[in-house]
């Protein structure tokens, strides 16, 4: 699942002085917001609640910087104006995920919930920490809300998670239904195109599962993505039913080479065993 504040991951130099030129940019503008200012010799100071969202939004740019240590003391900041923000909650509950605190960081995502249970950003975040932690049914209680609030900007990947949290508790039908609800929001969502592929593979419905297979192809290609071992395994399956050999072999050749010690490869095998 995905998190909407992951912290970035900077590969290489250039894109590092690109993060903290921004950074640095964001933070003196926030900066400049929480001092006081001079209007028409006139000292005007931002209200509480202003403070409390310049605080949290430098917070949100320290922790997509991978520095935990200043987000963490902004928070403290905001902390100490308003206990009651929900969004406030949401962050420190992503920074305990990130320092390792995982149910210190359930305890403040539930929080941010009690608080605004509209949060849908907090609840999506929730969501995928339990996930991550093996809690699928209550991951998919959560998902369920999430996709009810039809202004939520990452609906479509909450549908996409909830198939995933679907296909973890055996829930072949309403896994199906997630990932369609996810393609119809948003076709680029490979995840969701790869499993929905192999859900309609699985009850050998392999023209349905040939078309968003396809889709998924598009999309691989447009935004260059590396074939994940899934989807090498759905391409082999879907493919050997229509003699497509070429993209088969190229298929086999790197699951077999680059994700031997994978699940997909062992299924794989068995697949190999079978024919």
């Amino acid at each position: 699942m995905r998190n909407q504040n992951p912290a970035g991951n900077f590969g290489d130099a250039d894109k590092m002085k690109s993060v903290r030129t921004i950074l640095l940019l964001l933070i003196a503008g926030l900066a400049a917001g929480c001092v006081t200012t001079t209007t028409g010799g006139f000292n005007v100071e931002p209200s509480p609640e202003e403070a409390v969202e310049d605080y949290i939004q430098l917070a949100v740019a320290y922790y997509d910087a991978g520095d935990l240590v200043n987000a963490r003391r902004h928070l403290s900041r905001a902390l100490d104006l308003n206990v009651q923000n929900s969004e406030l909650y949401n962050v420190l509950a992503l920074v305990m995920q990130a320092e390792g605190d995982l149910d210190l960081a359930a305890e403040t995502f539930e929080r941010s919930i009690r608080i605004d249970r509209t949060n849908s950003r907090a609840r999506n975040n929730y969501a995928a920490l339990l996930y991550s932690m093996g809690d699928y049914e209550e991951a998919f209680d959560q998902l369920e809300e999430v996709t009810r609030d039809t202004m939520y900007e990452g609906r479509a990947f909450a549908f996409e998670s909830l198939g995933r949290s679907a296909l973890r508790l055996q829930r072949l039908e309403e896994a199906e239904l997630a990932f369609q609800r996810a393609l119809q929001l948003n076709g680029n969502l490979y995840i969701a195109a790869i499993e929905l592929a192999l859900l309609h593979a699985d009850r050998q419905d392999w023209n349905g599962a040939r078309r968003v297979f396809r889709q998924y192809l598009t999309t691989a290609e447009f935004y260059n993505l590396p074939h994940s071992p899934r989807a090498l395994l759905a391409g082999i399956k879907i493919e050997s039913k229509f003699q497509n050999r070429e993209l088969v072999d190229n298929f086999t050749r790197i699951l077999t080479t680059l994700y031997q010690e994978s699940p997909e490869y062992q299924e794989y095998l068995r697949l190999d065993d079978v024919n």
